[in-house]
């Protein structure tokens, strides 16, 4: 057992059988009173976020994820399915839990699995990615006096706005934290 006091952002425990992660945290002191804890939490059997305000006093249990390097194989209709790098099992989790990273992910990138006792939850994606660009209008400089952006897709569906001199083939490297551009490979 954890005081909530201690949650940070990534960390993970258990409350009333489901398994949370911290997205957000705010230690809130109002003028009066107890601390509050204001939390932003994605329940990583079902994906769903829900805000849960805690008191200062109050405890959770901490829970620790087994990591696993595996490697991004494939995904149908429900599933992406991934090859753990040792021993070859192939762990499939839902749609609905990467929906927010699966832009980020091409086949055969190599990613850590997180799971908690033998179920597989969620997966943790490198800082950086480096992916092709497919699409690219034309960039015209005209009228502008700083650094102007134009929309490019990349290989796995992205859309991006990238400076005016990318095109075509081009290499990105994206940081996967804040979705943007950071340097042509």
């Amino acid at each position: 057992m954890i005081p909530v006091t201690q949650l940070r952002r990534g960390v993970t425990f258990t409350k009333d059988g489901d398994i949370y992660r911290v997205l957000e945290y705010d230690h809130y002191k109002p003028g009066r009173g107890g601390a509050i804890i204001r939390t932003k939490l994605r329940n990583l059997r079902t994906s769903s976020i829900t805000n849960v305000n805690f008191n200062s006093g109050d405890k959770v249990e901490d829970v620790r994820l087994d990591h696993r390097t595996v490697q991004y194989l494939y995904s149908d209709e429900r599933f992406y399915y991934f090859m753990d790098t040792e021993t070859y099992e192939q762990p499939a989790l839902p749609h609905e839990t990467l929906q927010d990273v699966i832009l980020y992910l091409k086949e055969g990138t190599t990613i850590e699995i997180m799971s908690y006792e033998g179920e597989p939850l969620d997966i943790e994606i490198p800082i950086t990615v480096e992916l092709t660009v497919t699409e690219a209008p034309p960039g015209y400089a005209g009228d502008t006096a700083t650094g102007a952006t134009k929309e490019v897709t990349l290989e796995t569906g992205l859309k991006l706005q990238v400076p005016l001199f990318v095109q075509e083939g081009d290499v990105l490297r994206i940081d996967t934290r804040t979705g943007s551009y950071l340097t042509r490979v």
